[in-house]
């Protein structure tokens, strides 16, 4: 079952977007976004937290506490920096079962597939399947560990 608490977040989202006058606002609500997001730790600015599938360079970092999932992110281009502070907005701080069930219908909503440019389009998709494989092995990793009393661990 989808989690209320994300789709709240995605239909929030919607309607901020909505509010715009044109593409222009948009882009530029995307922006600041982007410039909002926590700056990421140099020490998480790593080959293994690149997202393939990006022109711009990404790099994801989740970690798992053992019920929630935490991502944190960065990017070299301003407006991706903005789409990936978008994602986390939704997807940050729930468990790996709700962020697997929620897909990003908002994507759609907004309009962002059909007003970006295909790399850009093709780099967003590459940052959803990111955060999903997350999610999917933190979920494994918590049913792994579930009669052990751990749990916690970083991003793979």
């Amino acid at each position: 079952m989808v989690d209320a608490g994300i789709l709240q977040l995605q239909a929030a989202l919607v309607e901020r977007f909505e509010a715009q006058p044109d593409w222009e606002a948009r882009y530029k609500l995307i922006i600041e976004y982007g410039r909002s997001l926590a700056p990421l730790p140099e020490a998480f600015r790593t080959e293994a937290n690149k997202v393939r599938g990006c022109a711009s360079t990404v790099w994801l970092h989740a970690t798992f506490d053992g019920r929630l999932v935490t991502y944190l992110a960065d990017s070299d281009a301003i407006l991706v920096r903005g789409l990936i502070a978008l994602l986390l907005a939704v997807y940050s701080g729930h468990t790996p079962q709700q962020i697997l069930d929620a897909p990003p219908a908002f994507i759609e909503e907004l309009g962002l597939n059909t007003h970006l440019t295909t790399n850009r389009a093709n780099g967003l998709s590459a940052m959803v399947r990111q955060l999903m494989v997350y999610a999917l092995a933190f979920k494994a990793q918590a049913g792994s560990s579930a009669g052990t009393g751990t749990g916690t661990g970083t991003g793979a």
